[in-house]
């Protein structure tokens, strides 16, 4: 299998109730489905924090500027469209004061357009039970980690 690397950003987008926003993606080669946040490649010359604000407009149409400038490295080891994506990708946080802001697909690539299935807003318990695999498979950690104020937050033992 070919292995790709692409460095990448994602954005863990929160709404008013603590919601997490996935995005519901069917692998057009496999058939497979896949839960995880908005993102994608960071081209020639950006900023991941500015990859992770376009990808953010371009997949959902929210507003861009909840991004905050904090990120979070993680490995990635995905296989999509046939082939091994293997990378670092940064991910960041994005804070909405409503809930479940509505999104908006009009910046996809038409590939895009095709793959994207669904979206959901999840309570961070229910991300335990979605059918499908969610990436990256420690997205609660990951939770913690950008947001350690939400529910999720790791409690010290008493």
């Amino acid at each position: 299998m070919e292995t790709t690397h692409r460095p990448a950003a994602r954005i863990l987008c929160l709404d008013a109730a603590d919601r997490i926003l996935l995005l519901r993606w069917r692998d057009p080669v496999e058939g497979a489905y896949l839960w995880e946040p908005p993102g994608g490649g960071i081209e020639s010359g950006e900023t991941p924090l500015a990859a992770a604000r376009r990808e953010l407009s371009e997949e959902t149409g929210l507003d861009p500027a909840a991004v905050l400038d904090r990120s979070v490295p993680v490995d990635r080891d995905v296989r999509w469209m046939g082939k091994r994506h293997v990378a670092t990708e940064l991910f960041f946080i994005a804070r909405y004061t409503v809930e479940r802001p509505p999104l908006l697909r009009t910046g996809l690539l038409p590939e895009e357009r095709a793959s994207l299935h669904s979206h959901a807003w999840f309570a961070w318990p229910d991300l335990r039970s979605l059918p499908d695999p969610v990436e990256p498979p420690r997205l609660l950690e990951l939770l913690d980690t950008l947001a350690p104020e939400g529910p999720w937050r790791r409690r010290a033992p008493r």
